[in-house]
């Protein structure tokens, strides 16, 4: 049987110096974007759980962590977070999840969708009055043809 592999995001709470990011790529195969507050790994193991647990004891503590993610979207089609809160932090989770009768996982979770769900709410309605406050000072077939030339002009966008 083989085992599968795990492209896991790294975001870091600060920028590597070079000295650490080579340290560590020495122990540990890992690219870094330009300014190395994020890296990518592949990680042999059986599940995205094993490959986080795989790559925070291989790094050693090394590298300042904020969060690991999966690259690509597990068979449930989501994208997996693994955050290690500090002490306190977790310690008021913990309290938080036991006074809404949840375990903590589920707690966390729930409350990372339900602030997600606001953020894209949120930005929705900031984008509907951009367009609309555009809209008042120009037709729709002008809004949309400007749309169109910014978008064949921008780098990394979707081609038209």
């Amino acid at each position: 049987m083989t085992m599968p592999h795990h492209a896991l995001d790294i975001t870091l709470t600060r920028t590597l110096t070079r000295a650490e990011l080579d340290q560590t790529v020495r122990t540990w195969p890992l690219v870094a974007n330009r300014d190395t507050i994020r890296l990518m790994a592949v990680v042999r193991a059986k599940s995205p759980g094993k490959a986080w647990s795989r790559l925070r004891r291989q790094t050693g503590g090394r590298l300042p962590v904020d969060a690991i993610t999966t690259h690509y979207p597990g068979p449930t089609g989501q994208v997996l977070l693994n955050v290690v809160f500090p002490p306190a932090a977790h310690a008021a989770l913990t309290i938080a999840a036991e006074r809404a009768g949840q375990p903590l996982r589920l707690f966390v979770q729930g409350s990372v969708h339900r602030a997600l769900a606001r953020w894209t709410d949120e930005e929705a309605d900031r984008l509907d009055l951009a367009v609309r406050d555009l809209l008042a000072g120009t037709t729709p077939a002008q809004f949309l043809a400007a749309l169109g030339r910014t978008l064949t002009r921008t780098p990394g966008a979707m081609p038209c």
